[in-house]
């Protein structure tokens, strides 16, 4: 008999609903969190069963649980499964119902759900972002408490590269002793913290081998090693995008669009995406901003895009234009599996969609 699972999840217990081939409910059972205890649920079940359930904080030990347990994990998107679910009340019953109900009718709207090795794999560069915004905040902190004191270097470059922490620690003699103090105890940190980054990005050269498509992603302009394992390990497996638009959309590099009448406004980028991504391609549309006035960068179309959108919108929308022409030449460039060459300065192109993408001559890798 095939059976169709769905799995209501919590932080201490997990209610399941099994659902026969007719529909019907065969068992609807509370199962209490402790180890291998899902695990030797499900393994009563015929091997290939499926089980669905929503994106919850803790999935990941469920997700390794049903896998050993011979069965097939199935990620449900939790707002779209309830709205298909139509369930005037929610209940725990309901829900893990509804799941089951869904993935016996082949509707229930399934997110990618990376293998357990790529799972592991991702906390690397994810650890490094988190860590790369403590240092972030520290130096802002820092630039901050100059400011307030009216204190400056010398110099248009990063203030805390070795070569100027010498007149940093003499700036901070003019500071009031507590907050000299202070700022010499965060610079310490912001020591600290930089070790810290240094040895996990040693590690994840380590650890990921540079595939092609790596080496792909790599070839974009602003991304460096590191980024381009993040894009690739987020990003999976291409094909699950059906295009360009769409994978810029989750990534976060779109804006939200309200449309009505015939006029359109454009807001914010999106706060409902990949934010992993949307900090990659971020971070590469700002090392293109640092660069674009270097030899060599002047006349490359992503230093052009932002000059020219920077003149009309700002700063700010033309780095989030910048980073939505690298996600959607990211897919491209996976997609096809080649090079792309941006075009001449005199020539005219779009960067958003599959229309813009067919304006690149494109070269195969051999």
């Amino acid at each position: 008999m095939t059976y169709y699972i769905g799995c209501d999840a919590h932080k201490h217990y997990s209610l399941f609903a099994i659902l026969d081939d007719e529909g019907q409910l065969h068992q609807q059972i509370r199962i209490n969190h402790a180890p291998k205890a899902i695990k030797g649920f499900l393994s009563q079940f015929p091997e290939g069963t499926p089980v669905a359930l929503e994106t919850v904080g803790n999935w990941y030990w469920i997700i390794d649980e049903i896998e050993e347990a011979g069965c097939i994990p199935k990620m449900a998107h939790a707002a779209k499964a309830k709205v298909m679910m139509g369930n005037v009340n929610k209940t725990d019953k309901l829900d893990a119902k509804g799941l089951a109900t869904l993935e016996r009718l082949g509707t229930l709207p399934v997110v990618w759900l990376p293998p357990g090795d790529l799972r592991d794999e991702r906390d690397l560069p994810r650890t490094r972002m988190a860590i790369s915004k403590i240092r972030t905040a520290l130096k802002n902190r820092i630039h901050s408490t100059l400011a307030k004191y009216n204190l400056s270097l010398d110099t248009s470059s990063d203030i805390f590269a070795p070569k100027w922490k010498g007149q940093l620690l003499h700036a901070f003699k003019a500071l009031p002793p507590e907050t000299r103090r202070c700022m010499e105890q965060e610079l310490e940190l912001l020591d600290h913290v930089k070790a810290h980054i240094e040895r996990l990005e040693e590690r994840i050269l380590e650890r990921v081998e540079f595939t092609k498509t790596i080496q792909l992603v790599k070839t974009l302009p602003g991304v460096g090693k590191i980024l381009s394992i993040v894009i690739e390990r987020e990003m999976g497996c291409v094909d699950r995008f059906p295009s360009s638009e769409n994978f810029a959309s989750y990534a976060g590099t779109t804006p939200k669009v309200k449309s009505s009448g015939g006029k359109f406004r454009y807001g914010k980028m999106r706060k409902q995406s990949n934010n992993y991504l949307k900090w990659a391609f971020i971070e590469a549309a700002n090392v293109i901003v640092r660069h674009r006035n270097y030899p060599g960068w002047r006349d490359k179309h992503v230093s052009r895009l932002y000059e020219r959108i920077r003149r009309r919108k700002g700063h700010a929308v033309a780095v989030g234009a910048v980073a939505r022409h690298l996600s959607e030449a990211a897919f491209w460039v996976l997609k096809r599996t080649s090079l792309i060459r941006s075009p001449s300065p005199g020539r005219s192109c779009l960067s958003m969609g599959e229309r813009g993408a067919n304006m690149y001559p494109l070269r195969y890798v051999s």
